[in-house]
C-alpha cells in the first residue's frame, strides 16, 4: 500500500543541493506507527555530515544574504504555490509517517505552507530607523542584517509546520539553515526539499540532515563559530540541555517548549461552542500537540452538561489507520508515547478518577489508544503536571473566578490556555491575569502564522511566526554618523 505515495521520496541527506549518503553509511528505519511495519530506510547523519552541511551552508550564505528582499519573497511565494499543488501528496506523507489521521494532516500541510506565503510577504517588511541623539546630534542609524547560519531541530508531531516554521523566516532574513528532523518522521522534509529546488532556493541555504545521534551532530554544529542561531522545537528537557550547548558559544535561541494548557469554562460559557473548542484544542493530531488542552476547569454548575457533551462527541470518534477515510483518530507516533499514555489513565484511575469514555488498550498492532475522559481527577495525578500528549481530556470543578486562575498559573510551564465565557469583560480581566504566551478566548485554536507563537516561564524563548518570527534571525546593526 506504500508504494505509490514513497515512490519518489528521497530517504538521503540533503547536503549542498545534492542527496548523498552518510559518511558512515549508516541507515535508520522509519515505522508506520498504524502497522508497526517498516516504511522506509534513512541515512543517519554523523558527525562528518554535520561539517559538510556546515561548509555548504557557508558557502550559501553571502549569495543568499545579498539577494534583494523582494527576490527572497518571490521564491518563498513560489514555495507555497508548489506545496500546495502537491498538497495531497504531502498530507498522505504525514499520515503514513506519523500517524494522524488524513484531516489533520492535511490541515498541517496548509499550515504549513502559509509560513512561506506570509514570510514571502515580510521579507520586504525590514525595516529599520533613523533618529537624532539627543545629547550628541548624531544621527542613530539602525538596520537589521541576516544573524548567519542557523541550526535547526524540529519534532515529529507536526513533520511540516515546525520545520517551515522556521525555514520561512530564516530564509526571509537572509540566513541558510540546516534542519534536523525528528528521527520518527523525517520523511516529509525528505520529500519537501525537490519542491524548494524546484522553486529556486539555491544549493546550501536549507540543507536536511536525519539523524539517530541527535546528541552528537547537533552538539557539533552548536560548537562551530559559524553558526549563529539555534532553533528549537520540543520537550523543555531537552531545551534545557541544548541553551546550555548554545551558551558555549553565545548562540541566539529561540525555544518553543512544552506545555500544560488549562481550558477553563465558566458558568456563563456557551457550552456548545466549549465543546467544540474542547475538541480542536485537545483532539488535534490526537493529543500530541505543546499547545493540547492538558486540564480541563470546568465550573461546577455546568460541569455535568460539558462533561456528558464532551463524552459523546469523544465516543463518537472513528479509530484507526488515519489514511482511511473516515477515521479520524489515529495511532500515537510511537510505543513510548502510547505507554506514558497508559501509564498516566492508570494513574489517575488509581487515585479516583472516574471514567466516562475510553481508558482501555485496543486489540491488534498499531500504537492506537481511544479517545477518554476522565472526571473526578484528583489534585495529586500525574497527568495535572505532564503532558499527556494523548487523546485524554482530565476534568476538574471550580467555583470561582480567582480559583480558576490561581489553578490554571499553577504550572512550570505557560504556553497557551483557553477560556470559554460570554462575558467579554470576564474574558480579557482573566486573559490578561493567566501567565501564558497565548490565549484562546472562546476558540480553540490559536497558531496561525501571522500571530507570534510562544510561551512563558519554562515553555520557551522568542517567538515564532508574525513579524518577531524574522527578527529572530536577525542581528540589529546601529551606525552612528554625522551630516
Amino acid at each position: 500500500m506504500y508504494d505509490n505515495l514513497l515512490a519518489n521520496v528521497p530517504t538521503d541527506l540533503w547536503i549542498g543541493g545534492k542527496w548523498r549518503k552518510s559518511s558512515d553509511n549508516s541507515r535508520f528505519d522509519v515505522i508506520d506507527p498504524a502497522t508497526e511495519r517498516k516504511i522506509a530506510s534513512v541515512a543517519n547523519a554523523t558527525v562528518e555530515d554535520a561539517k559538510a552541511a556546515l561548509d555548504a551552508a557557508d558557502a550559501a550564505f553571502e549569495g543568499w544574504a545579498k539577494r534583494k528582499p523582494r527576490e527572497r519573497g518571490e521564491i518563498l511565494r513560489k514555495c507555497y504555490e508548489l506545496i500546495m499543488r502537491d498538497a495531497e501528496r504531502f498530507a498522505k506523507l504525514i499520515t503514513l509517517e506519523n500517524g494522524k489521521a488524513l484531516p489533520d494532516s492535511r490541515g498541517e500541510v496548509a499550515y504549513a505552507a502559509e509560513f512561506f506565503r506570509w514570510y514571502a510577504e515580510e521579507a520586504v517588511r525590514n525595516l529599520g530607523s533613523i533618529s537624532t541623539a539627543p545629547a550628541s546630534g548624531a544621527r542613530i542609524v539602525a538596520q537589521h542584517k541576516p544573524a548567519g547560519i542557523a541550526v535547526l531541530v524540529t519534532p515529529w508531531n507536526f513533520p511540516a509546520a515546525m520545520a517551515t516554521r522556521k525555514i520561512g523566516p530564516a530564509l526571509a532574513a537572509g540566513c541558510p539553515v540546516i534542519l534536523k528532523p525528528a528521527s520518527d518522521t523525517p520523511l516529509t522534509m525528505l520529500a519537501l526539499m525537490p519542491v524548494l529546488e524546484e522553486a529556486g532556493v539555491p544549493a546550501g541555504v536549507v540543507n536536511v540532515i536525519p539523524s539517530r545521534s541527535s546528541g552528537k551532530v547537533v552538539g557539533h554544529m552548536l560548537h562551530d563559530p559559524r553558526v549563529r542561531v539555534v532553533s528549537f522545537t520540543g520537550s523543555t528537557e531537552v531545551g534545557r540541555k541544548l541553551l546550555h550547548e548554545a551558551a558555549d558559544n553565545i548562540l541566539k535561541p529561540a525555544m518553543e517548549l512544552g506545555g500544560n494548557a488549562p481550558f477553563i469554562v465558566f458558568d456563563d460559557a456557551d457550552i456548545d461552542a466549549a465543546i467544540d473548542g474542547a475538541m480542536i484544542a485537545k483532539m488535534r493530531n490526537m493529543g500530541e500537540a505543546c499547545t493540547a488542552a492538558n486540564r480541563f476547569y470546568v465550573h461546577e454548575k455546568v460541569h455535568d452538561e460539558f462533561a456528558k457533551k464532551l463524552t459523546d462527541k469523544m465516543k463518537s470518534l472513528k479509530m484507526g489507520n488515519g489514511l482511511d477515510e473516515g477515521v479520524n483518530l489515529g495511532p500515537l507516533v510511537n510505543k513510548d508515547g502510547r505507554d506514558k499514555v497508559i501509564e498516566l489513565v492508570d494513574d489517575a484511575v488509581k487515585k479516583g478518577a472516574k471514567v466516562l469514555a475510553g481508558g482501555k488498550l485496543p486489540e491488534g498492532p498499531g500504537f492506537f489508544y481511544p479517545a477518554t475522559v476522565l472526571t473526578n481527577v484528583s489534585d495529586d495525578s500525574k497527568m495535572l503536571n505532564e503532558e499527556i500528549f494523548g487523546p485524554v481530556a482530565s476534568i476538574q470543578t471550580f467555583t470561582s473566578e480567582d480559583e480558576a486562575i490561581k489553578r490554571a498559573n499553577d504550572t512550570e510551564y505557560g504556553l497557551v490556555a483557553y477560556l470559554y465565557t460570554k462575558d467579554l469583560s470576564r474574558g480579557m480581566r482573566v486573559s490578561e491575569k493567566l501567565d501564558f504566551g497565548m490565549i484562546g478566548l472562546n476558540r480553540g485554536l490559536v497558531s496561525d502564522p501571522a500571530a507570534p507563537f510562544g510561551g512563558t516561564k519554562q515553555s520557551g524563548l522568542g517567538r515564532e511566526g508574525a513579524h518577531e518570527g524574522m527578527m529572530e534571525f536577525m542581528e540589529t546593526q546601529y551606525v552612528s554618523v554625522s551630516w
